[in-house]
């Protein structure tokens, strides 16, 4: 049975953390399960090929962060299901879940330390959500040092803010190893996400465009960068019901514009607004030398 927690006292290392801000769905369950395996594969401890026979532990942390939000986001209307969550954490093969107050995770009130997600924080996401990022980054900081982890898992879906993990993790010297998962979607395509509880019915026909719009991208890959911005980009102009943020192609390695030359990894990344609701979405693709 699945382990409730809700102090750092009572959180004992994990092999394996995944971190959530509850409402937890397929997507989110799709992350235990690979943090499941990896911590059956490398037991309690040992490391990758350990053998010992030591079963390792995942956590789940729930927690909505309010450093996360700006002044007009949905902070106070964001889902809070943590029975339905436990639940679900529980079906996928977590250890248990952490689920801390906010005096719990932040003692002394909003901390004056922080830390800073830099210009790569600044660019898209970081554009349109002033200071989220430096506000993801230090609570992920926080609950690393606090679950101990060998290993973190966090979905594709959110692409800058895998990338600026990784980041992190790299410049500060987290002895942490920071696990994509590749993004869950719905039949129709549409990318899981908890946001998706506010669509209407006609919001959620809107929102196919998203989809649509990267895999029309992916399909134009062998004609370069400018041929899947431009495959991408005639597919939202022709949509309804969407008021686009950006559509970008971008280097992974810093969250700059992928060159028309780019060759290997890229991101097509698109943000709308359908409705009431803000989406993002974004798709992998990957770009061969020219011939």
């Amino acid at each position: 049975m699945t382990e409730l927690v809700h102090t750092a006292a009572d959180l004992p290392p994990a092999t394996a953390v995944v971190m959530t801000m509850g409402a937890l769905h397929e997507g989110h369950a799709a992350l235990i399960r690979a943090a499941r395996a990896h911590a059956d594969r490398t037991g309690a401890g040992g490391g990758a090929g350990a053998g010992d026979g030591t079963r390792g532990t995942v956590t789940v942390t729930v927690f909505v962060n309010p450093l996360q939000f700006g002044p007009n986001e949905d902070l106070d209307r964001y889902p809070r299901t943590l029975d339905a969550d436990l639940k679900l954490a529980e079906q996928a093969g977590a250890d248990r879940v952490f689920a801390p107050s906010a005096d719990e995770v932040y003692p002394g009130g909003q901390p004056q330390v922080r830390i800073s997600a830099g210009p790569m924080g600044e660019r898209y996401e970081g554009a349109a959500r002033p200071g989220h990022f430096d506000g993801m980054l230090t609570v992920v900081a926080k609950l690393l040092h606090l679950t101990r982890p060998e290993a973190a898992f966090f979905g594709e879906k959110d692409a800058q803010q895998l990338a600026l993990i990784r980041r992190m993790a790299t410049d500060l010297n987290f002895p942490v190893e920071i696990i994509g998962v590749p993004t869950v979607r719905e039949a129709d395509r549409l990318a899981l996400s908890s946001r998706n509880r506010y669509l209407s019915e006609q919001d959620r026909g809107h929102a196919l465009a998203l989809s649509r719009a990267l895999f029309a991208g992916r399909d134009a890959v062998a004609g370069g960068p400018d041929a899947v911005r431009k495959a991408a980009g005639r597919v939202l102009e022709a949509a309804d019901g969407l008021a686009v943020d950006y559509l970008a192609l971008i280097d992974p390695a810093d969250f700059t514009d992928a060159p028309p030359g780019h060759t290997g990894p890229a991101v097509l990344a698109v943000a709308a607004k359908v409705g009431t609701t803000r989406l993002i979405d974004n798709i992998p693709l990957e770009f061969g030398a020219p011939e």
